[in-house]
This record gives C-alpha cells, structure tokens and sequence, in this order.
C-alpha cells in the first residue's frame, strides 16, 4: 500500500534525500582533509623536480579510466612525461598486481587510481624493485593494508574527509587540485570535473552531498566542452545537452566496453583525443566494442536464464568460458529479472570460476559474500556489487551457505521497488509538476527518478514501436483525463478498454517545438 501524493507531500519526500540541502562548489571539503594528500603531493612535486620515472595505474571500469586520463591530461598539462598503463581484464587481472608490477620495472614512483587498497602483496613487490607506491583508492578496506608511502582513501578510519561514497576519479581530482595549489599555477578545475562527473554517475555513487553538485556543474561543463572526444559523443548521437540518463545509458557504456570486450586503454585514447579526427575513429571503435558487447551479454542472459531456480534466495549461474567481460552486467539483467541478488560465474580451463554479482532490494550482497569468505579465493566490492573468484570444487559449498547467510539477514521480501514514492491520480500530473521534478535534478543512484503508481487507468488506445515492434505506445484514460504514455522493451499482452494499475515516471516530451507531457512505464499490473 503507497500512500496517496500531492505535490506538497512529493516534495518533501524529495527534499528528505538532501539533509544539508542543495551545496555548492563553495561547500567542496578541501583537499588536505585527505589523510595523506599532503604527504603525496610533497612525494609527487619531489619526483617531478628530480625528473622522476612516474607511473599511474589505472582500473578498468569507467571510473578507472577517468581517473587515469584526469592524471594523463594533468601531468600533459604542466608538461611533465609519465608512464600509464591500464590491467587487461583477462591477462593482468585487477589492479596493482605482480603481473603490472613486472610492466613497469625502473619507475621511480607509482601512483594507482582507483585501486591498490587490497594490493597487499603486489605493494610488497613494488618495495622490492625500489618502485615508491602512492595508493588514491575509494574501496573498502580489507583486514590487512598494503604497505605504501602514502594511502589516500576517504574510507580509512584516520581520515577526516566528510563524505565516504565518491569515487576514485574524485580523489584523482582532489590530487590534482593539491598539486595544482602547491606548485602555484593556473589550471581549470572544472575542466577535470567535466570527466569527474561522467564517473560519478557511471560508479553509481550516490547523486547527494558533494556529489550532486560535482555532477550538476560537470554536466553543465560537458555541454559546452572543447574536449573532441565529447564533442564527437555530442555528435555522434546528435545531442545539443548531456544528461545523467544520457551518460549511465550511452556513454558510460561505451567507455566500459573497451575494458570488458578488449583493452580498457582504448577508452583512455578516445578520452584524451587531440583532434576531432581522432576521436572519431576512436569512438568508431568504442562502438563496434559496444555492439559485441550488447550481443554477447543478450547470449549469456538467455543462457544463465536457463540455470535459475526459484526456489534460490541468491541466484547463482556458471557457464563454461563465459566472457568475463561481461559477467557483471548479466548478473545486473538476473537480478533485475528475477527481483533477486544474482552471481553470474565463469569456468575457465582450469576449473577456476570467476564472475560478479549484483544486489537487489535491500541485500547487502557484500556483507553476504564476506560472511562465505573462505570458500573464496579472491573478493572485493561494495553493497550492491561485488567480484570473487573461486574453485570448482568449493562451488557447492558456497552455494549453500549463501542461501543459508541470506536467510539468517531477514529481508524484507515484500519491498521489490523502493523507487515508487506513492499513489497519483492523472488530474495532478502537469507541467508543475515536471518543474518540481526538475528541481531535484540530476537523478540516478541515490537520488533516483521518482516513480509513480496509478490505478484504475483505462487503455484507449496502443501502437507498437521500433524496428521489431519491441516498444508500446499507449493513450491511458483515468479519471476524464487522457495522458500519452511509452513502455519500452515490453512484450506483454494488453487490450484496449482494459482497466489496469501502472509503474511510471513522469517527462516532459520535445518534438517539433512542442512539450508534451508524457508517462513513462516501468510496470503494468
């Protein structure tokens, strides 16, 4: 049961997301809050007046590429040559490991983005080369920490900075704005914060606090920006403005593509483009990385479909050779598929099974996940995604204790979309309240896209859409009012006249200078 909405109630539910209200730029925490920014910027700035060998290490997944062009572009900026380099998913691994320790032998200092915190043996490896070690990492911290000469993550108990959930890309500019204050020059912040935001959302760190104007004024950045890359993006898909939809759905994607289908340095080329020329034969290739990719995931979908048993808590799918690439992303389509938290591993030649997993609802797959720990042999992750590896003949085992951790947590297993704030009728969606809705922009995690139920709406009329007719388009009635509606990827069998309750979120529709008010479905029931 959804409690009845006005708009006076909607927005003070909203205004609930954002205990210290609406920051600005003004209100950014400052850098030395890090514990050990000003240890590693004074070891950094040493390097550089010594003519140093530096070398950053990145991380595959769009943060990590961010990251790692942020620092790519600074030290381009102020003229200083550095080494970088970006783990293969499938031949190095993740993060510092002794597979990239042995890549970059005769650095003097390494810096990684994004990862290092669980590097413990490889941090042993770089002090046995002579290789100085900085670690700027936003991950939990395991039991043991890696020995380096300086750790800059905002979850370490020592540190003062006041937000825990941001991102590396964040941290990286955080390091980048200690730099540019101690070495005294002139650099745009809010041109680094342009890809800063791109992270934030595609890390899915929560849109409130620091983040929610980061991403606010980095969009706004993007827009206008002179990078070629996002100019060719900008072209490409004919977009005049960037949204946060706009980068979760599109570009986001496309970044990660590289790292899950080949090689995340592709992504770091096209980021950090020259000239328009380039980047749009790079982003051509970021495509076509992007299309194996979709066409890949919709295989192993149908296939780790087959493997679901409902009477599973935590659905667990393993195939052989899957592609790890993409693994995660078909653990997201399970979960949400299923309404369950889902773990999609693969079998390699070795009998070694990698993959990921994803939550759903209130589970805390992390938690779950760490209580099985030792039939793992390698974990990491957050709340709601996690990586692990682990032996063929420890699958079972694992299985059942997780169905038994899940159970012992006590979900609660009526809530499936915490998203739908309550009841509406027609007579109160108008444009005050898209503008309402506008107000708490941008949305995505965190601070998601209000969602609505109605009941008793009538269907007057529906058409299919798309090039297979995969979407639907409706004219719902309720109460004498007729709204416009779409439901996108939606194979259900509906008639018209008949009386159903719908799930939607509420836009505005732009075509041929006209505005429009137009419902978006997620559910008809």
């Amino acid at each position: 049961m959804y409690p009845v909405l006005t708009h006076k109630a909607l927005e003070k539910l909203l205004k609930l997301r954002f205990k210290e209200g609406f920051l600005s730029l003004r209100d950014l925490p400052l850098p030395n809050t890090f514990k050990d920014m000003q240890k590693a910027t004074q070891r950094i700035i040493h390097a550089i007046q010594n003519k140093e060998k530096i070398t950053i290490i990145g991380d595959y997944d769009v943060d990590g590429v961010i990251s790692t062009t942020l620092m790519k572009l600074f030290f381009e900026e102020i003229q200083y040559p550095i080494e970088w380099i970006i783990p293969n998913r499938f031949k190095d691994g993740y993060g510092l490991s002794a597979n990239i320790v042995s890549q970059i032998k005769g650095t003097n200092l390494a810096i990684t983005v994004d990862n290092g915190i669980s590097a413990v043996y490889a941090a042993k490896l770089c002090k046995e080369e002579g290789i100085e070690l900085i670690i700027t990492d936003h991950h939990l911290l395991a039991p043991e920490i890696p020995e380096a000469y300086a750790i800059i993550n905002q979850k370490q108990e020592e540190c003062s900075f006041p937000y825990a959930d941001v991102c590396g890309a964040q941290i990286a500019w955080y390091l980048i704005a200690s730099l540019k204050n101690k070495l005294n020059i002139k650099i745009n912040m809010i041109s680094y914060m342009e890809l800063v935001s791109i992270a934030i959302i595609a890390d899915m760190m929560p849109l409130q606090h620091i983040n929610r104007v980061m991403v606010q004024v980095g969009i706004k950045s993007l827009c206008v920006s002179t990078k070629p890359a996002i100019r060719a993006f900008l072209e490409y898909y004919q977009k005049k403005v960037l949204t946060s939809e706009d980068i979760a759905f599109f570009l986001a994607p496309l970044l990660n593509s590289a790292g899950r289908m080949e090689d995340a340095s592709y992504a770091v080329d096209f980021l950090s483009s020259t000239d328009i020329y380039d980047a749009n034969v790079r982003l051509e290739r970021l495509i076509a990385f992007n299309s194996l990719r979709k066409t890949t995931e919709q295989t192993l979908t149908h296939q780790a479909l087959l493997q679901v048993d409902s009477k599973d808590d935590v659905i667990i799918a393993v195939g052989q050779e899957w592609h790890e690439g993409v693994v995660g992303i078909v653990a997201a389509r399970i979960a949400q598929l299923c309404q369950k938290p889902s773990i999609v591993l693969s079998e390699n030649s070795k009998g070694v099974l990698k993959g990921s997993g994803r939550s759903f609802g209130e589970c805390d797959l992390f938690g779950i996940v760490n209580s099985c720990r030792e039939h793992l042999d390698k974990f990491g992750g957050h709340q709601a995604a996690v990586g692990l590896s682990l032996q063929k003949d420890k699958l079972e085992s694992f299985k059942s204790k997780i169905q038994k951790k899940y159970k012992s947590r006590d979900y609660n297993q009526e809530i499936s979309d915490l998203q739908i704030m309550g009841e509406f009728s027609f007579s109160q969606i108008n444009f005050e309240l898209t503008a309402l809705i506008k107000k708490y922009e941008p949305y995505g995690f965190g601070n998601p896209m209000p969602k609505f139920i109605t009941n008793d709406v009538e269907i007057l009329q529906i058409q299919t859409m798309g090039k297979e007719g995969e979407h639907l388009r409706f004219l719902l009635k309720q109460d004498n009012m007729v709204l416009q509606a779409v439901w996108f990827k939606s194979k259900s069998f509906l008639e018209i006249d008949q009386k159903v309750q719908i799930v939607y979120t509420v836009n505005e529709n732009h075509f041929r200078g006209k505005i429009t008010l137009q419902l978006m479905i997620d559910k008809i029931i």
